[in-house]
């Protein structure tokens, strides 16, 4: 199958989307596929085979950047033979629209929810629409989904399959889930127990203490202020929580500093092993307001570590609460996160979440997701003959 895939930057170091569409060319390689890359700029690592197009990257007003990469990738594809073509972000024209990311206007209202006082919400609700970007990306969504060309929509979550019936009324016929996934290979090491012990060591933890993992880039988004509230309220002493991803946390230090929490509460910045960090902890917190699908969650589950989020979570639908972990409502409610830590602490329930989450991490992989995915290509593919 000759496949295009459009995405303005591919550099699977930042994780995320740009590490799966990374995963995913090299499966499609490996299965012989001819694979088209569309971008403005991708990583050297790519593998031998693909060919890849570039979109020239202009300086750019934010409001229009998304518009010019679109209209580029339009004019490939006139040019460049397919039986397929699949966008993943703010384009369209394509056979299959991927948005990894969920809706704009999804995103932008659960973006406000990261505000505890409803004043700030409406001052914040009232900024983002004095904001032209905001405008454009609006209109270029409209543009992607409700213009005559209707493309097959693949997303990650039914929680996004939801929004796309609220927001813009369109039909789940027009709609496959298909639930991210991982290559859990990058998880695996004979060596694991080893790493837990260095890191802990490195960063003065008991071997037996328990410890919690935060992964993001998006602090504010992905609810580390709540979840330094609620750590406040856990009496277990000896719990420690550790913070990667942005290097931009100082005003979390401070927060944990007027906690209490300084001495117990780990900073960790951009990693490049991250891997080592989720070995060396016994689960992971994700109190988000948003996540189409949290790929985070499934590194979890594939390390065998139980994890506490939100039903602002598409990844947590694939939880069986309290199996492989727990859900909450909302991450302001800091009684019932504080709770969830609270029992997460217990080794004894513990052990066992650990157990059903790696059975989980195992279950869903990236084959699976990648037969499905494969499952929908076909089926485009058969559409476009057909007309």
């Amino acid at each position: 199958m000759r496949i295009i895939l459009c995405y303005e930057y591919l550099l699977p170091t930042r994780g995320g989307a740009e590490k799966y569409i990374y995963d995913l060319i090299n499966r499609l390689i490996k299965d012989n596929h001819l694979v088209h890359l569309i971008a403005s700029q991708w990583d050297r690592s790519l593998p031998t085979g693909v060919h890849c197009h570039r979109v020239v990257s202009r300086p750019t007003p934010r409001l229009l950047r998304p518009w010019r990469f679109a209209y580029g990738c339009l004019q490939l594809l006139r040019y460049i033979p397919h039986d397929i073509s699949i966008g993943f972000d703010k384009t369209w024209g394509q056979d299959i629209l991927y948005p990894q990311g969920g809706l704009h206007l999804a995103c932008a209202d659960h973006n406000l929810l990261k505000y505890r006082s409803p004043v700030l919400r409406f001052f914040a609700k009232l900024g983002k629409r004095l904001d032209p970007a905001f405008w454009s990306f609006r209109m270029l969504e409209h543009k992607q989904y409700c213009s005559t060309y209707n493309p097959m929509i693949i997303v990650n979550s039914h929680l996004v399959r939801r929004h796309f019936e609220t927001y813009y009324g369109i039909s789940s016929e027009r709609v496959r889930v298909v639930h991210s996934a991982i290559d859990s290979s990058r998880f695996s090491a004979e060596d694991r127990f080893r790493l837990r012990d260095e890191v802990r060591r490195r960063l003065g933890i008991a071997s037996d203490a328990p410890v919690a993992l935060f992964v993001a880039m998006n602090y504010r988004l992905k609810g580390l202020a709540p979840l330094l509230r609620a750590l406040y309220y856990v009496t277990v002493p000896s719990l420690h929580l550790l913070v990667i991803g942005n290097p931009r946390y100082q005003r979390y230090r401070r927060l944990a500093w007027r906690l209490g929490l300084d001495d117990r509460v780990h900073f960790l910045g951009h990693q490049k092993e991250p891997r080592d960090y989720f070995f060396a902890a016994d689960f992971l917190v994700h109190p988000t307001f948003y996540d189409p699908c949290s790929l985070v969650v499934l590194e979890a589950l594939t390390c065998g570590l139980p994890v506490i989020t939100t039903r602002y979570n598409g990844a947590a639908e694939l939880l069986h609460p309290p199996a492989e972990g727990l859900i909450i409502d909302d991450p302001h409610n800091t009684l019932a996160l504080s709770q969830a830590i609270q029992r997460m602490c217990d080794p004894v329930y513990r052990r066992e979440a650990a157990m059903a989450a790696r059975r989980r991490g195992m279950e869903w992989n990236f084959d699976r997701h990648y037969e499905a995915l494969m499952n929908v290509f076909q089926e485009v593919c058969r559409h476009k003959s057909a007309a």
